[in-house]
């Protein structure tokens, strides 16, 4: 996912925003927000994975030795 955000991201930056009508810089501005958004989400989910990792392996250790 990240891939396609960084690519999609480089794409919107090479738009020349001064030939585009207030309506398409309006829709530029939300489409570069959104893509914020889901770049911050793919990094919170990332930070989960790890924590669910550690947990994993926690549980693991906590089972292996029998629960004490």
């Amino acid at each position: 996912m990240a891939d396609t955000i960084a690519e999609t991201v480089d794409l919107l930056y090479t738009i020349d925003q001064e030939k585009l009508t207030p309506d398409q810089q309006i829709a530029l501005g939300n489409a570069l927000a959104a893509l914020a958004q889901a770049e911050r989400l793919d990094q919170i989910n990332e930070r989960l994975r790890s924590i669910q990792r550690v947990l994993d392996s926690w549980a693991l250790k906590a089972t292996a030795d029998g629960g004490r």
